[in-house]
């Protein structure tokens, strides 16, 4: 006889039923109000106006505000939308290459690529587990092998402070390689 198992949720069913918890304790209190000052409208009524928010902690933040200040904040503007960038090496390269030009970081793609194909053969999941760096417990990573503290002084803001990320191990190398070396177009050999 096989017993069935207890599946314990996972982070999305818990932030759904904490936001639900919350937008319920926002109605009933609400109405509370509503029942005891008839001149206050019920959130019920604002919410089923008000329109759908992509965020649910932020929506649930929303319906719990005061009538007053929701009624005069005017609206942000939408943010300019990101370049598609495919998710592979060549979108990788041209989104670092994209920031990297912000930030004034120089370097181009042919001289990127060639040190990443060096360095990884363009695996954002390598590791290098026998070299001096890896022998001292801190090994290289990513397309161009960063290791944590390079990339910890090295991390450009605006990216993902992850080493493994592939545009912020790039950016972060490339950063690395301009201060030391002028561009990473100048690197020919292990960094």
């Amino acid at each position: 006889m096989k017993l069935s198992t207890l599946r314990r949720p996972n982070l999305r069913e818990g932030l759904t039923f904490g936001v639900a918890a919350l937008g319920i304790a926002a109605v009933a209190a609400s109405s509370a109000v509503s029942v005891a000052d008839d001149s206050v409208p019920s959130r019920v009524a604002m919410i089923s106006e008000a329109k759908p928010a992509t965020n649910l902690a932020a929506s649930a933040v929303k319906a719990a505000a005061p009538v007053e200040k929701a009624a005069a904040a005017a609206p942000a503007p939408m943010p300019e939308p990101a370049a598609d960038y495919p998710d592979n090496l060549d979108g990788w390269i041209r989104e670092a290459l994209d920031i990297m030009k912000e930030k004034g970081i120089p370097g181009t793609y042919e001289g990127i690529h060639r040190n990443i194909i060096r360095e990884s053969a363009g695996d954002p999941g390598a590791i290098n587990l026998w070299d001096s760096n890896a022998a001292m417990g801190i090994p290289s990573k990513g397309l161009l092998q960063v290791i944590d503290p390079t990339f910890q002084t090295y991390h450009v803001e605006g990216t993902e402070f992850d080493v493994w990320n592939p545009v912020s191990n790039i950016v972060a190398a490339c950063n690395y390689a301009a201060q030391r070396y002028g561009s990473m177009d100048n690197v020919n050999s292990a960094y």
